[in-house]
């Protein structure tokens, strides 16, 4: 297993999944990736081998079925969300619990959070556990600007058929960007998390027969075999991933 025992400034940390059935959410994803969710009152944190990799939070209420958040780690929650405002941000609750639910100009939500005794995801790339995470933005240079002035990123453009610009925080990248094309006509903006699975084509069929979606089919990419994921339910667009070699 990757453990993990910190952070760098803007590196995604954390996910947390809002839901209305979270019942049969914790089925869903028990079943698909293996994760152990054990009550914390009010809400689970979702175990793989042991270790914290995600959350369900049930919210009756909520606008959409199912929704992910991506948490992202900063040392100076107060400066962040200070930053995240000055450049055109909202935010939308906090600071509370060491965090801070923030959307960026074009509307994509996504949360701060600075560890304290906890950390986020005790795990990364590897089976069950989150392996990446992008925001999909309709503006690409108009998001990388945001992010830009919110962590000291070293923004790399990747070259290819994709308007696509991968974030590195302390020397390794840690997020992206993609910039949103006519194929995502309807759909707004939004993080995306990436989940590792052991074997794409068996996994996807799990979806489907746990009564998700796969609106994207597997392809294969210059990081991994990829699908998008869509909840069982509704709502709850992920990816999962099986990494090169």
């Amino acid at each position: 297993m990757a453990d993990r025992t910190a952070y760098p400034d803007g590196a995604p940390c954390w996910a947390q999944l809002l839901t209305r059935d979270a019942v049969a959410a914790q089925r869903f994803y028990g079943e698909l990736l293996g994760w152990d969710c054990r009550d914390q009152g009010g809400w689970s944190m979702c175990h793989v081998d042991g270790k914290p990799v995600a959350a369900i939070t049930p919210d009756p209420e909520a606008a959409d079925p199912a929704a992910w958040t991506v948490y992202l780690s900063t040392s100076d929650l107060a400066a962040s969300m200070a930053k995240a405002e000055a450049a055109g941000g909202k935010i939308l609750e906090g600071p509370v619990a060491g965090y801070a639910l923030v959307t960026d100009p074009s509307g994509a939500r996504f949360a701060l959070y600075q560890p304290g005794a906890f950390i986020g995801a005790g795990v990364l790339a590897e089976p069950g556990a989150m392996s990446w995470a992008e925001v999909n933005a309709p503006d690409g240079a108009a998001a990388d600007a945001f992010y830009g002035a919110l962590f000291p990123y070293d923004l790399q453009r990747v070259e290819g058929g994709l308007d696509y610009t991968v974030y590195k925080a302390g020397g390794e990248p840690v997020c992206g960007r993609l910039q949103m094309d006519e194929h995502w006509a309807g759909v707004p903006p939004h993080w995306m998390v990436y989940f590792d699975v052991a074997d794409l084509d068996a996994a996807t069929a799990k979806v489907t027969e746990l009564g998700g979606e796969v609106p994207v089919p597997p392809f294969d990419s210059p990081y991994g075999r990829i699908a998008v994921i869509h909840h069982a339910g509704g709502g709850g667009f992920f990816s999962l991933r099986r990494p090169r070699g």
